[in-house]
């Protein structure tokens, strides 16, 4: 299962709408297929692993990430189906599919066809790997990522506003490493206005995976523009054609997705220097320092050069 996570991520924010699934086929101890979901949401992961393993999946385990589909597309067949004619003998599967065309109805065509059923295994990495698509089909919007470089003070830029570099050039790689990872970005309307930031991707093979970019904006310009996207309030990301979000600033948009509790992820870049009187975050609603407590758990810190990077998730 552990190799399948390690698959689903290689299209993770590049199979919108459809979710970033992993398959391996397992016969008699080896390896006889591997499948991710392509681009743009099609092969299936299983369809692509059954495809390199032809007729020695017959007797295999697979290995699934998330429940197979049980409706048929005009894209393609149910994978539950192909999995089925395949042959194969044992699946195991890490998460149900919310999707109320699958729902449990994939499983259960896998155990009518007599095939055993295990689910479970793996689960918690799977919503992590899938936290975009599962975000979307719970809560109707993008998993939301915040991005914040910070002095060891606590300041994300000079009194004067500028931020230009906190972290140096590991963390900045790392960075854009993020914005690989993520279908959409925004920044707020200062921002985009006083630096015309690029927000693309600039690492050797990743160019071309550059995210949409959205500008908030409490009064957008009477003619948007169509790049970037423009949006006036932060649940307006809804409506993006994306199931992860990456915020890279400034201040008072941090602090608008936090008032309105969209954030998911917390990316913080330490850096080893000491500002003074720079400016920090703006208010964030909270009302009493009590309900600042258990929001927030590590799910992963590491060295980056000078700086260190600490991941936060929703407690």
């Amino acid at each position: 299962m552990a190799a399948a996570l390690a698959l689903s991520e290689r299209t993770r924010a590049r199979t919108f709408p459809n979710p970033n699934v992993g398959c391996v086929l397992v016969r008699d101890g080896a390896v006889v297929g591997r499948g991710w979901t392509q681009p743009g949401g099609r092969p299936h992961a299983e369809a692509m692993a059954l495809d390199e393993a032809g007729a020695r999946a017959r007797g295999a385990t697979a290995y699934v990430t998330l429940e197979p589909c049980a409706h048929a597309s005009p894209r393609g067949p149910a994978c539950a189906d192909l999995l089925v004619a395949s042959g194969i003998t044992r699946a195991v599967v890490a998460l149900g599919d919310p999707d109320p065309r699958t729902d449990g109805a994939g499983l259960a065509r896998l155990r009518a066809a007599g095939i055993a059923v295990e689910v479970g295994i793996g689960a918690d990495a799977a919503r992590r790997a899938m936290a975009g698509f599962l975000t979307r089909r719970a809560l109707g919007r993008p998993y939301v990522t915040l991005k914040l470089a910070l002095s060891l003070d606590g300041a994300a830029a000079m009194a004067d506003g500028r931020s230009q570099w906190i972290t140096g050039p590991e963390a900045r790689a790392h960075a854009h490493l993020e914005r690989a990872r993520h279908e959409a970005i925004l920044v707020g309307r200062g921002t985009w206005e006083a630096d015309r930031p690029r927000l693309d991707v600039r690492l050797a093979g990743l160019e071309g995976r550059a995210p949409l970019r959205v500008v908030l904006s409490a009064g957008t310009p009477a003619a948007q523009e169509r790049d970037p996207r423009w949006t006036s309030t932060p649940a307006g990301i809804a409506s993006l054609p994306a199931d992860h979000l990456l915020i890279e600033g400034g201040a008072g948009t941090a602090a608008a997705f936090l008032r309105a509790d969209l954030v998911d992820r917390l990316l913080l870049y330490r850096a080893p220097i000491l500002i003074g009187g720079g400016r920090t975050l703006p208010d964030i609603g909270l009302a009493a320092l009590g309900d600042a407590h258990a929001r927030w758990r590590l799910a992963d810190s590491r060295q980056l050069g000078s700086d260190r990077l600490e991941v936060y998730e929703r407690g």
